[in-house]
């Protein structure tokens, strides 16, 4: 498995430089972009790409030039979804990661432009895989499942249903929506770019999305356990947030045991299909599994 050092030395190649009369939004971007995290998605966007590929290349950089740029960008969507979410209009979070939220630090105006901002370089950054690979059908095919997943159809689709419905109890079919779209679209984004620029059969791309599917789910109702039950100081974010914006969840309508349960079905789920897979790099497949393994039974 990759290191989150590994992850960071590649995407952080690709962050603006602080200069110029956009300097105040540019440093607001950057440290946003800085503030920590899993890097979860671009690590699972190289390792998909690395199970249909001979060799990992995180050396090769013909082929991370093809890849970096995809990586870098899916971050920065990630972020700046992180950063409107943390304003006063949505979550009102002053503290994400352990340090001061983007509006917290920079105020509100320059935190809006932020998220604008690392939206709009998150493509300017991805476009760069077109130069390095002109005419590639894998990197267009990327390009559209990066401009597709993110949007009003995905993640921000699942925003909108998230907030509209705030205080109010959401059906099933609600909560599926929501978990489907604000959280797992961005993770089948990465997964599915990956095994796209490596070049899998559509047949393998569908079970890479549905794999990430799962861990999209998985992911976000634990993510609803831990907000009740966590320890602020390792998640380094309030608990009980939801709570606080009166917000319903999988775990608060089902029970903490009911949602443990959810999680390890959906785990299974998400361990099978990747088991079943014809791969052409069998460490990468590991690898991928245990970092699956590690996110869904996280404490933090």
């Amino acid at each position: 498995m990759y290191s989150t050092k590994d992850i960071e030395d590649i995407i952080y190649k690709y962050l603006p430089k602080e200069e110029g009369y956009g300097k105040p939004v540019i440093e607001a971007m950057n440290y946003s972009f800085k503030a920590g995290g899993k890097r979860l998605r671009p690590m699972m966007l190289k390792l998909a790409f690395d199970m249909f590929t001979e060799e990992a290349y995180i050396n090769g950089e013909s082929e991370l030039e093809k890849v970096a740029p995809f990586m870098a960008a899916i971050e920065m969507i990630h972020t700046y979804s992180l950063v409107h979410d943390d304003l006063p209009a949505l979550d009102n979070d002053m503290y994400r990661r352990g340090q001061l939220t983007c509006h917290a630090k920079y105020g509100e105006d320059i935190a809006i432009l932020a998220g604008d901002g690392l939206l709009n370089y998150a493509f300017e950054t991805a476009s760069k895989a077109f130069l390095a690979f002109p005419s590639n059908e894998s990197v267009e095919r990327s390009f559209v499942i990066l401009a597709t997943r993110p949007g009003i159809d995905g993640m921000i689709g699942g925003q909108v249903l998230d907030v509209t419905m705030s205080g109010k109890e959401l059906t099933e079919e609600q909560i599926d929506y929501i978990n489907l779209n604000k959280t797992a679209a961005l993770i089948e984004c990465s997964m599915g770019i990956g095994a796209t620029l490596a070049g899998a059969s559509k047949e393998d791309t569908d079970a890479v999305i549905q794999v990430a599917r799962c861990v999209g789910l998985a992911f976000q109702v634990q993510d609803d356990v831990l907000d009740i039950i966590g320890d602020e100081a390792k998640l380094g974010k309030p608990v009980n947030s939801d709570e606080k914006n009166a917000k319903y969840n999988y775990a608060t309508i089902h029970g903490i045991e009911k949602a443990k349960e959810y999680v390890n079905t959906m785990s299974k789920k998400a361990n099978n299909i990747l088991k079943s897979l014809q791969v052409v790099n069998e460490p990468a497949r590991e690898k991928l599994m245990d970092l699956i393994n590690t996110l869904i039974n996280r404490d933090y």
